[in-house]
């Protein structure tokens, strides 16, 4: 059957490249449900970039410490996302799919990956109104990382996210920031050395063709999901790959593994590494575990 499948696609790089395997050689459409792309955000810094209003791309930085489920909440009530075995990882596979699906987008293929990923809280709890621990889990999976990231194009990024860290959670003002040869995007403000600066989402609206606004958002949708969901249907209709098709959720996935990769080698890895297998000392785990 044709199928359109959340993220982060699989538990590993292994099971996410079988899966896109078997569907091309069934001539089946696999999506990953990663509306991330057709987010008015995304699509405004992608066309920007390409656009070359900051010149030549040099500089990416997102993420943030603590919030809702911090400093040990169970995450979303579902105490499998604290477990390898299910889960793949913690916050680099739940959040890092999203974050590496935003860099590729605006700023191009990843080259490599250099992180450092902890456990911070190896119990995670509920807790009632009155703050009473209800239930544990024990967590064996990252809570915590900070990365750095390469890109093809010599561009560099930035990335960290935490949902341990007691106290105030801290939030990167401007982020999720891009900066190149020529100008900047931070938050929604574009800054361009051509004499621009304009919330950035705003100026596509005004500036985008017509062509690109119908690809872009077509019968003139709005909603990320609708379009998502159009998009996948087309696909299937034409026999082709929808835009965020299971490719693309491969390479994300293997750019998230590529953080606990390189975090277990204590070293640079690649992206050829992670995507042939040849660097898996953490997944190594769960593929025995499946078989793959």
């Amino acid at each position: 059957l044709h199928l359109l499948t959340q993220k982060p696609l699989a538990v590993s790089v292994k099971l996410a490249r079988h899966m896109v395997d078997r569907a091309a050689a069934r001539g089946l459409t696999l999506g990953v449900f990663e509306n991330v792309r057709q987010g008015l955000f995304t699509r405004a810094a992608g066309w920007a970039v390409a656009q070359g209003l900051i010149g030549d791309p040099q500089m990416a930085v997102m993420g943030s410490v603590g919030g809702l489920w911090s400093p040990d909440r169970i995450v979303a009530d579902t105490p499998w996302r604290h477990q390898k075995l299910l889960a793949g990882g913690g916050g680099s596979i739940d959040i890092g799919v999203h974050q590496f699906h935003l860099l590729r987008y605006v700023f191009g293929e990843v080259a490599w990956v250099q992180a450092v990923a902890k456990t911070f809280e190896p119990v995670r709890r509920d807790r009632d109104a009155d703050g009473n621990v209800i239930a544990t889990v024990p967590a064996n999976v990252d809570d915590t990382y900070f990365a750095t990231a390469g890109f093809d194009n010599d561009a560099v990024a930035q990335l960290l996210w935490s949902w341990a860290g007691h106290g105030e959670p801290l939030e990167i003002p401007g982020a999720p920031a891009f900066y190149g040869s020529e100008g900047s995007i931070r938050g929604e403000q574009l800054v361009s050395e051509r004499g621009i600066r304009a919330n950035v989402i705003r100026y596509f609206q005004e500036h985008v063709s017509d062509a690109d606004r119908e690809r872009f958002f077509p019968l003139s949708l709005a909603d990320p999901f609708a379009i998502q969901q159009l998009d996948w249907l087309r696909a299937i209709e034409a026999g082709t790959d929808p835009e965020t098709s299971g490719r693309e959720g491969l390479y994300d996935l293997a750019c998230a593994f590529a953080m606990l990769e390189s975090s277990q080698a204590g070293r640079r890895v690649t992206m050829e590494e992670v995507l042939d297998g040849s660097v898996d000392r953490y997944q190594a785990e769960i593929d025995a575990h499946y078989g793959a």
